[in-house]
């Protein structure tokens, strides 16, 4: 690996450590992509069937754990106030662990080019993660949910085989050009020895370089299974999450849901969603996001009902005054501060909720109404599986 990337896993590294809500999953996927770059010789690059690409950057105002100013994103402390910074500033950490999700595809690709796969082949080979032997089988023209592909791909822990879940570490299957496909990971059966509490977590990226008559380049996140902090350590770690990115030019559009089934904020009603839709530009690296905070088991797919009813501003009255009955508006207020819709953002993270900070975000703050997150319900109860 360049010495870019390596700064980037050291700095990746460093902001985990103090970040709770999906420490489990990077600190074990981090390891995964790393390890593998660091331990294997370099390549030069030779003519395969591998996807070049298989994600879509996400501008840093966006999606960037490092900036986050939101104290969920460390664990709440007992006797912590949430506020709508906290809400805004978190949606960095979740937008965070969907791309860098979608970015472990492209480093376990990178891994594996050193077999310089260009067709149908199946070999052994002892890993340099787990040293457990893994097994890749390459077809031509799978049939994946229903639409056949032009290769597929599966890698295999050769000794798991057996199990329940085949031993299945990773399933893609693409199209070659443009590319187009769906790539399937779970980190236990990639790596035993460091992702040993990965559990039953899967990661799909779904992605097109073609994209749509919206998008030059689309790509879908889900991440599901992750294993949950004890609540009286993090009440807000993650289940799962799903998410939409679609890119037209320099501007990201992003909508989704994470699941947080611990999660409460001023009563004792537990289990809410991150619902969100976002906007960012890539050249000014500004970004625009709406939240709404409905109940994990809602089930609607209604906009005005997720980020209008359940805007951040609506729960919060509604939990506070349940909390504080009689409490005077200027208190009230006092808890509303940036909990105004929608939120902005730059390179250093949140800004301000509700009044525009200026003209540049405009445009952004147009896009995100057409824009409007999954079904609350979907996002709690979401499975991926392998073919």
């Amino acid at each position: 690996m360049n010495e870019i990337n390596l700064n980037f896993k050291r700095t990746m590294m460093k902001t985990m450590k103090g970040t709770k809500v999906h420490s489990l999953l990077l600190t074990a996927m981090i390891t995964v992509a790393f390890m593998a770059c660091e331990t294997n010789p370099a390549v030069e690059p030779q003519a395969d069937v591998l996807p070049d690409q298989f994600t879509i950057k996400i501008p840093s105002s966006l999606s960037n754990p490092a900036v986050s100013s939101g104290r969920f994103a460390s664990g709440r402390v007992t006797g912590d106030i949430p506020t709508g910074d906290d809400i805004y500033g978190s949606l960095n950490i979740f937008i965070g662990v969907g791309e860098f999700s979608a970015d472990i595809v492209d480093e376990v690709i990178k891994s594996i080019r050193r077999f310089k796969i260009n067709k149908p082949m199946t070999l052994t080979y002892q890993s340099d993660d787990d040293s457990r032997d893994k097994t890749l089988i390459v077809e031509e023209n799978v049939v994946f949910e229903g639409e056949t592909f032009e290769f597929g791909l599966t890698m295999t822990d050769s000794d798991s085989e057996g199990n329940n879940d085949g031993g299945k570490a990773m399933q893609i299957f693409w199209n070659t050009d443009p590319v187009k496909g769906v790539a399937i990971l779970k980190p236990f059966n990639i790596d035993r020895l460091h992702d040993a509490d990965q559990g039953e977590a899967v990661v799909r990226i779904d992605y097109n370089s073609a994209g749509d008559a919206n998008y030059d380049a689309t790509m879908e996140v889900s991440v599901a299974n992750l294993p949950l902090e004890d609540p009286s350590v993090d009440l807000y770690s993650l289940r799962a999450l799903k998410m939409f990115v679609g890119k037209k030019g320099d501007i990201v559009d992003v909508y989704g849901n994470s699941s947080h089934p611990n999660a409460r904020f001023f009563t004792d009603a537990v289990g809410f969603n991150w619902a969100f839709v976002a906007s960012g530009d890539e050249s000014q690296d500004i970004g625009v996001a709406e939240v709404g905070l409905p109940p994990s088991n809602l089930d609607s797919n209604d906009r005005a009902v997720l980020l209008g009813e359940y805007s951040i501003k609506n729960v919060f009255v509604d939990q506070i005054t349940q909390k504080f009955p009689g409490i005077s508006q200027t208190d009230l207020d006092a808890y509303l501060v940036n909990a105004l819709a929608p939120g902005y953002f730059n390179s250093d993270g949140f800004v301000v909720g509700g009044a525009s900070p200026g003209a540049a975000w405009d445009g952004l703050a147009d896009r995100i109404t057409d824009l409007t997150p999954f079904n609350p319900v979907d996002i709690a109860n979401l499975t991926i599986d392998f073919n």
